[in-house]
């Protein structure tokens, strides 16, 4: 856990959020600017800072966000389809330096997103 880290903090209890799912590895919470019905920022519960930092030693975290985004999507009815976002590095627009995913829907979306 870093200090500076926003999602870090979270995790900590020290920022609240309104969260939706919670385990071992993860930490799923609504997006406080959400950008379609359904927004929920999807969290390993380790500091990773960004896919290119996904290695064997924390895979696992990886993994287990998605698992929780298959569980999270079904929850939240959206079996009709949804999005998975995730931005790395600050030229790929990522804002937060904590590996996390973007689990969008309850709308329908164009087919490009570019």
């Amino acid at each position: 856990m870093l200090n500076d880290c926003i999602f870090c903090a979270i995790l900590a209890g020290e920022i609240p959020s309104s969260k939706v799912y919670e385990d071992e590895y993860v930490f799923a919470f609504r997006d406080i600017n959400p950008q379609a019905p359904v927004h929920i920022l999807v969290v390993p519960k380790k500091h990773i800072p960004c896919a290119l930092d996904i290695d064997a030693d924390n895979a696992v975290y990886t993994a287990k966000c998605f698992e929780a985004i298959a569980k999270i999507a079904k929850a939240e009815g959206l079996e009709k389809g949804f999005r998975v976002v995730n931005n790395c590095g600050e030229d790929g627009g990522q804002s937060v330096m904590h590996l996390h995913f973007h689990l969008i829907g309850g709308r329908k979306f164009a087919e490009k997103i570019i």
